[in-house]
């Protein structure tokens, strides 16, 4: 392998962005971006901790779960899941976080980065109860950089043609689940587990 180990030696290989490119980059949310969070029903969310340790979690609701708050902040309401708390533990020693927010078909995603705060009460909490469940939580984010990023990932991937989907060509998550970190467990149970009611159980818990 050779290591590139500069920027001067990356911008020698990638070359200059075009000046639109660098301009784009905003501190506070357009009409447009408003529109987009009001019909985005996923982001990823990335952490880093003080030791450089990082973190990409996912998180879906209806379409607007995001609440804008103001022109420079949204809040993210925190639902049941594993309980690991990997990136809100990141948070806690390093506040600052990147947000990719997509549209389901759409090739292009909206990009904000800030500084997150974890918030356990608010008066908005009452606006983001989704399938009959209010939030413990939520990330209060200060927006310092939002762009729109162009879809070129995705049309290099096929991620939105179904004709590329392959769901079947690795076990299933039961399988997975057994053979990595569940071998305790039956898969017989763990069939059962993650079969149809595991969405029923996700609709009911929030």
């Amino acid at each position: 392998m050779v290591e590139v180990t500069s920027e001067e030696e990356l911008r020698g290989l990638v070359g200059e962005p075009a000046s639109h490119t660098v301009n784009k980059n905003r501190t506070a949310l357009h009409p447009l971006d408003r529109d987009w969070l009001a019909h985005s029903p996923f982001c990823l969310v990335a952490t880093s901790a003080a030791d450089g340790s990082c973190d990409v979690s996912p998180k879906g609701d209806p379409p607007g779960f995001t609440k804008v708050l103001d022109d420079r902040t949204i809040a993210i309401p925190d639902r049941p899941g594993n309980k690991r708390i990997d990136g809100l533990r990141n948070i806690l020693s390093n506040p600052h976080v990147g947000l990719i927010f997509f549209l389901p078909g759409r090739g292009d995603t909206l990009r904000i980065n800030g500084r997150a705060r974890i918030v356990r009460e608010a008066p908005f909490f009452d606006e983001m109860v989704a399938r009959r469940n209010r939030p413990k939580l939520a990330l209060v984010v200060e927006i310092e950089e939002i762009f729109h990023h162009c879809s070129k990932a995705f049309l290099r991937s096929g991620t939105w043609q179904p004709e590329t989907w392959q769901p079947d060509a690795l076990p299933n998550r039961a399988r997975l689940a057994k053979a990595l970190d569940r071998a305790e467990d039956s898969l017989e149970f763990l069939e059962e587990y993650y079969g149809p009611s595991y969405a029923e159980k996700i609709h009911t818990e929030g």
